[in-house]
């Protein structure tokens, strides 16, 4: 007889445990239906986007669960889902670390948290964790304004809890909240009237080839085609030259495409791209939760460059979101500083990762602020000293 897996039982009476992400878990329908009634949105946590991720990312990533009791039981109401996974040479040294899970296609770490009572399912969350992995968390890419922040620094406060911010960055993001119709068909309306020209002067140029059409594939019979003609954009561009497309990597074009086909079934991805004469010259592969869309890759045809498809397409997306009154907000999943949503977008979502100590103390956590800031440091070096190398070499 196999041992039950470990959790923590809270004194209100919640139960924490850890489990690995798999297809066939009875628990996947409340994780779902925690996603459902979040306090904020999580595409890269939502069961239909962890599953396939996991095959690819996945690698010693466990599940940390917060119920009304155990996974396996019936009747199952999760009030938190966090995926996990345990560092324990981050530093070079045997200081353990539980973070929030991330990768090159995950890149926002808020845990799913029951809206109706978010305080209680974060307070059990920590409490779980640090009795079953260790004594400190590092939340990443958490946002530092906003419902989860508000929640998180009342609830460290209150606890009196030890915590540290490092990485701060901020990228573009589309809010719309609170706008009527006429506010967000003007949305555009803050670009420059030089930018606008601009924009016009080179849609009228890619248009003497022939008329340009913008469309948007939401139907589930016609995503994965769409998508194998995205993958194939962007393995003939840039990317592809540098080894860095989809179409090299088998186990993300495999991960992409049940992405696409869990989410299509769904309603929840959208494949957006202007085309000319039968070809495609810009294209954004985006997936949509509740009201918020995120807008995960985008490409264009080398070809066609230099009248800037990608703004164009990009453009209007804008304006389809802005036009479509179930959707209140975009990320565009991109790194700071990057040009074309910030664009086109005024907002910024800012985000940081946040090393918290556990609520029975852990004396190795100044220790552990200061070795943190010296990888981020060193990091931060690195990568001023590559940015200065490309600036020598042939092409930088």
């Amino acid at each position: 007889m196999s041992r039950p897996a470990p959790s923590v039982v809270t004194p209100d009476g919640l139960v924490v445990c850890l489990r690995p992400i798999t297809d066939d878990a009875p628990w996947i329908a409340a994780w779902r239906d925690l996603g459902h009634r979040a306090l904020v949105d999580n595409l890269f946590y939502d069961p239909d986007y962890a599953r396939p991720a996991s095959a690819v990312f996945g690698q010693g990533v466990q599940l940390a669960l917060v119920g009304d009791r155990a996974p396996e039981e019936p009747g199952l109401r999760l009030v938190a889902v966090w995926p996990v996974r345990i560092r324990r040479w981050r530093w070079g040294l045997p200081v353990s670390l539980v973070m929030g899970w991330m990768h090159d296609f995950g890149v926002f770490g808020a845990p799913l948290l029951d809206g109706a009572e978010p305080g209680r399912a974060l307070d059990a969350l920590f409490l779980g964790l640090s009795r079953l992995l260790g004594p400190r968390l590092m939340l990443t890419h958490v946002p530092t304004a906003g419902p989860f922040a508000d929640l998180l620094w009342g609830r460290l406060a209150a606890g009196r809890l030890r915590h540290a911010r490092f990485w701060p960055q901020e990228r573009a993001f589309l809010d719309l909240a609170g706008r009527d119709a006429a506010a967000r068909a003007a949305y555009l309306a803050h670009l420059s009237s030089r930018k606008q020209r601009k924009l016009r002067q080179a849609w009228d140029r890619l248009s003497t080839d022939g008329p340009i059409a913008f469309e948007t594939i939401r139907d589930p019979a016609a995503l994965p085609a769409a998508l194998d003609d995205y993958i194939a954009l962007e393995g003939a561009g840039w990317k592809g030259a540098r080894g860095t497309a989809i179409a090299g990597d088998a186990a993300q074009t495999r991960m992409m495409r049940d992405l696409v086909l869990r989410f299509g079934a769904r309603g929840g991805a959208r494949i957006d791209r202007l085309r000319q004469n039968g070809r495609t010259l810009a294209a954004l592969v985006s997936f949509v939760t509740r009201e918020q869309v995120w807008t995960l890759k985008i490409s264009y045809a080398a070809a066609a460059a230099k009248h800037s498809p990608g703004a164009l397409a990009f453009q209007r997306l804008t304006q389809a979101i802005a036009a479509d009154p179930a959707l209140t907000t975009a990320d565009s999943c991109a790194p700071p500083h990057y040009p074309l949503p910030e664009t086109f977008w005024t907002g910024r979502l800012p985000l940081a990762h946040i090393l918290v100590e556990s609520r029975s103390g852990d004396p190795l956590f100044a220790l552990a602020v200061r070795l943190e800031r010296g990888r981020a440091e060193a990091n931060r070096c690195l990568r001023a000293w590559r940015d200065r190398l490309r600036r020598f070499l042939p092409g930088g």
